[in-house]
């Protein structure tokens, strides 16, 4: 009967084999550059004609400027809960629009 087979303990040493394998991915991943391309061209166009007035000022407020729902809800003069459930539903619904476009 052959011994059981230990394996050595790996020690890391500064984040060196996590830094490896970084190292490894970016030189053996895909290049996705007109993948994302295409999907950012995707969105803006999702954004112009599936959503409404409301929701791609709410997006923009949350995401392009980053302001709080509490702020955006104070500056568009309604309750949080509105914001919150206003940019769920856009989010939703470019997830729909977008969810084949890769």
């Amino acid at each position: 009967m052959a011994p059981a087979r230990i394996n050595p303990p790996i020690y890391l040493r500064n984040n060196e084999t996590y830094g490896d394998l970084a190292a490894w991915r970016r030189e053996h991943s895909e290049d996705n550059s007109e993948r994302l391309e295409r999907l950012r061209r995707n969105l803006r166009r999702a954004r112009e004609a599936e959503l409404t007035d409301r929701q791609r000022q709410v997006l923009r407020m949350y995401f392009d400027e980053g302001k709080s729902m509490t702020l955006i809800a104070r500056r568009l003069s309604v309750n949080k809960s509105t914001v919150c459930r206003t940019l769920h539903r856009a989010l939703r619904r470019l997830e729909k629009c977008l969810k084949y476009s890769l």
